[in-house]
């Protein structure tokens, strides 16, 4: 018999009807975000040889930290770690757990969901500048305030399921951007006089850039903050555990992963150099219709990615809202909840629209610890393995690079956030 973890996952039951398919899209669409356009920008400041290297160091310690959230998501038999704070609770206590992991899957998700909002009224705003150069053209801000309003609308939608075809279209979409963009740079060519010598700044800014380019890395491999949501959607039986068919769909996402960062990573740099923007897609011109196209696919994607990062918000929001101020759970509820979150991560995303200095710093301060050694930590606690053996040296591997990655990455992304609002009008 199965028993849940937290009794439910929402307060009317879940729904465990997902097949293996379900967890690809859902990690597609979690995973490859805005982040992938960065991801030039991130190699210009590193070049070459460090830039290839942290982007195979990520994929392959982030593959290894997904395999272990799956295999511990039914490490006690007859119980589902539901979510990623129940796993939190089981490895470091019910009174410690949660202060350790609640703050950096909210960081994660809000952090997310906060940057997507710049990136969606970002490429709105390049979509209509293309499509329709006789227009009147908009703030930044207003196309922000846009892209928000969507989401005061889907954010009714009630579980995980119920944005499964929004998600599925969002996860093509991915997918057909980060073709685009490579596509383009590869058929545009190398820029006239291009440089792929470290960008010129002072020493002191360039290290703050070199960390924030990490924090920019690391915020492109994300999607372990709602693994154990994704997961807790898939039936389980003794028979097939919910690990089998949650397993095959991670590693189809990492595939597509694979086939969408590394082009966009190195044909983007390849051909702008240290000339490329915080995001490539802003760096294209032409073929006009096809960069319009990119810009809409951005947009669509970063639709759902917002809603896949804001269910287990709104799940944790709603059962706080119950138990401590008596709400009945139901629509009111929602519509108080919901629009209250859309509101405040709408907000953010107006005053601080600094889309690579966002990146670096949620990438840093959330995404290391979740999905780089979060998970190598309870892995440790929880299975044990043998001191000094292979699995115990590639935990605390992956331990050590992801702290000093989180340090650096943080310190650097705050830097640049606060260097860079020192010259930027605000609400432009």
């Amino acid at each position: 018999m199965e028993v849940q973890s937290d009794k439910k996952w929402m307060d009317n039951g879940p729904s465990r009807r997902a097949k293996w398919w379900y967890s690809t899209f859902h990690t597609v669409t979690a995973m490859i975000g805005a982040g992938v356009l960065s991801l030039p920008n991130a190699m210009a400041y590193l070049g070459w040889g460090p830039g290839i290297l942290m982007l195979l160091l990520s994929w392959c310690l982030t593959l290894n930290t997904m395999w272990q959230m799956i295999q511990l998501h039914e490490c006690v038999p007859g119980t589902r770690f539901d979510r990623y704070l129940d796993l939190g609770r089981h490895a470091f206590g019910p009174k410690l757990g949660p202060w350790i992991v609640l703050p950096q899957q909210l960081i994660v998700q809000v952090g997310c969901d906060i940057v997507y909002m710049v990136t969606g009224g970002k490429c709105l705003k390049k979509f209509m500048e293309i499509a329709c150069t006789d227009c009147t053209q908009l703030k930044q801000s207003y196309w922000i305030l846009i892209f928000g309003a969507i989401h005061f609308f889907l954010s009714q939608l009630p579980n995980f399921n119920s944005v499964a075809g929004v998600s599925l279209a969002a996860a093509v979409m991915s997918l057909s951007y980060s073709t685009i963009a490579w596509l383009a740079c590869l058929a545009r060519g190398r820029i006239e006089n291009v440089s792929y010598a470290y960008k010129r700044t002072s020493n002191t800014d360039l290290m703050f850039r070199v960390f924030n380019a990490l924090g920019q890395i690391s915020f492109a491999f994300a999607g372990h903050a709602v693994a154990l949501e994704i997961q807790a959607t898939i039936p389980s039986t003794p028979e097939k555990p919910s690990r089998i068919p949650m397993w095959h769909g991670a590693l189809g996402a990492y595939f597509i992963n694979a086939i969408c960062y590394f082009p966009v990573a190195l044909i983007g740099y390849w051909a702008f150099g240290q000339a490329v923007d915080d995001n490539v897609l802003m760096a294209l011109e032409k073929p006009a219709w096809l960069i319009a196209s990119a810009n809409l696919m951005v947009f669509i994607h970063v639709v759902g990615s917002y809603q896949v990062y804001a269910m287990p918000v709104f799940d944790l929001i709603e059962r706080m809202m119950i138990r401590r101020l008596n709400f009945a759970p139901g629509l009111a509820l929602r519509l108080v909840a919901r629009t209250a979150y859309v509101a405040f991560t709408l907000f953010v995303g107006v005053t601080f629209p600094f889309f690579g200095d966002l990146l670096g710093f949620f990438g840093g301060f959330g995404f290391a610890p979740t999905s780089y050694f979060l998970p190598s930590i309870m892995w440790l606690i929880i299975k044990k393995p043998r001191r000094f053996s292979i699995n115990w040296f590639i935990n605390w591997a992956a331990i050590y690079i992801g702290v000093c990655i989180m340090l650096a990455s943080t310190i650097g992304g705050l830097r640049n956030i606060v260097a860079d609002a020192s010259s930027y009008s605000f609400y432009t």
